[in-house]
């Protein structure tokens, strides 16, 4: 006869089941976009920059709203929030799959990016709530495990439903499984987690972060002309006027002190800005790679790509049930050098480079980046006390989203130096190759000094992870 499971194992299962989820369908629809976009750029006749922010528009979102909306979670509720973030992700879904336009899709996959927010803003740190530190990781494997089976699935199907279907199909087949996530939260979730329930929201200084970051994400994205260095300039004196502002409160929207108090839970959460800095623009570099220089349709250009999610998603819960017993650092650094041996590899990529050599080296990308990728947030949730949960877990997306925006602002602006405003064709291959070439050079530095940023000192103590925060 079969145990049955205590209220408090079952609330573990639920949340790891839904959470797991809410991983697998958001990346599922990025990277199934991803392998879409040039069936947009036809249909909507844009140039390579606008195409583009039809990613890009959706991350920067993410980026201005998940701290503030982490906090809050942390104030009335992550399930809450949660719950509300996957009801927006199914309103958003619809309004993206009738776009009549590029601006009117770019809009609408902007009002996605929020609901993402909520969703990834709360999803790990409710799961942080309810699994003990020696479980969290082998817990963290399986949803990044997750991740990148949705990453991995993405191309493939979104390659199928493109070519068979239309893009529009992909916004429309995320809906009904949304529809039953949100059934099983509000039938078996319990919980509501709101440990910092006693504070007050930091309205104003949520204004002053989300305009600093957009002004400084939008503005990169707009270099080298003169309206993106006065951007980033704006953002930068943006964030200064945002930390003398916390430190002159009582509830802040970000304590300051856990970052200057804390270098460990810094330094993890700078490497997986990098990280992702590095990474994230590689699928959307070679799914035009593929498409415009070897002229594969969207369906084999998918299974193609499938090589480096694949493996992230076999590796990663082999990584996070290391990193219960092996320092994060470690492991964390280990996949950072393998990202910057995959990215120097594809620095060397022509016209006539195999196949076989793109699928080599997005295998080894996808080791990397699940060495690293567990682990780095194992860590970072262990280095905070659990009222800082819901602002850590929104810390750590908002370095992961910032990142992907960086990755597809360098793009953008190599682009722009290469090639100007202009659509992507057969008579470009040549400036297109040659500014791919650039563009993984500049992520290839940023993997070696991700390197340096994962080595922040720890040590292990039992099964658990003990981080040192003044070195």
């Amino acid at each position: 006869m079969k145990k049955k499971l205590s209220p408090e194992d079952l609330d573990k299962f639920v949340v790891l089941v839904a959470v797991t989820f809410c991983c697998f369908l958001i990346p599922f629809m990025m990277s199934s976009i991803n392998i879409a976009l040039p069936a947009m750029e036809r249909e909507f006749a844009i140039d390579a920059i606008m195409l583009g922010w039809i990613t890009t528009s959706y991350m920067l979102a993410a980026a201005i709203f998940l701290v503030p909306l982490g906090k809050a979670a942390d104030i009335v509720g992550r399930k809450r929030v949660f719950t509300a973030g996957i009801a927006f992700h199914i309103i958003t879904s619809v309004l993206a799959a009738l776009s009549p336009s590029a601006p009117a899709l770019i809009l609408f996959r902007f009002l996605q990016g929020i609901a993402s927010a909520m969703i990834f803003g709360t999803g790990i740190a409710i799961l942080a709530s309810v699994y003990p530190v020696k479980e969290r990781g082998k817990a963290l494997g399986i949803t990044t495990a997750a991740v990148y089976l949705g990453l991995s699935t993405g191309p493939v199907l979104g390659g199928l439903l493109t070519q068979h279907i239309g893009w529009r199909s992909i916004f429309w087949i995320t809906i009904p499984p949304a529809l039953l996530l949100i059934m099983l939260v509000l039938w078996k979730l319990k919980g509501e987690w709101s440990e910092a329930k006693e504070e007050r929201f930091d309205f104003w200084g949520s204004v002053i972060y989300s305009l600093s970051l957009a002004a400084l994400v939008y503005g990169f994205s707009h270099l080298p002309e003169l309206p993106g260095f006065l951007l980033v300039f704006a953002g930068v004196m943006g964030f200064i006027g945002f930390v003398y502002w916390g430190r002159n409160r009582k509830d802040p929207l970000i304590d300051i002190n856990l970052f200057l108090g804390n270098r460990a839970f810094t330094l993890f959460n700078l490497a997986a800005l990098i990280s992702y800095s590095a990474t994230y623009a590689v699928v959307f570099l070679l799914s035009l790679y593929l498409q415009y220089n070897k002229m594969f349709d969207p369906q084999a250009a998918g299974l193609i790509l499938i090589a480096q999610p694949a493996v992230m998603a076999l590796l990663s819960p082999f990584a996070g049930r290391l990193s219960d017993r092996i320092e994060p650092r470690l492991l964390a650094s280990v996949g950072m050098v393998l990202m910057a041996v995959a990215l120097f590899g594809f620095a060397f990529l022509k016209g006539e480079s195999t196949i076989i050599m793109v699928v080599l080296l997005l295998m080894v990308l996808g080791a990397g980046i699940a060495f690293f990728s567990s682990p780095n947030t194992n860590a970072i949730m262990s280095a905070v006390d659990k009222k800082y949960y819901g602002l850590a877990s929104a810390t750590l997306q908002t370095m992961r989203v910032t990142g992907n925006v960086l990755s597809m602002g360098i793009v953008m602006m190599v682009f722009t130096l290469f090639m100007g405003r202009v659509q992507i064709s057969a008579t470009d291959q040549e400036l297109f190759l040659a500014s791919t070439r650039t563009i993984f050079l500049v992520f290839t530095a940023l993997s070696v000094a991700g390197v340096f940023a994962s080595l922040v000192k720890g040590r292990n103590v039992g099964n658990t992870v003990e981080l040192q925060n003044d070195m």
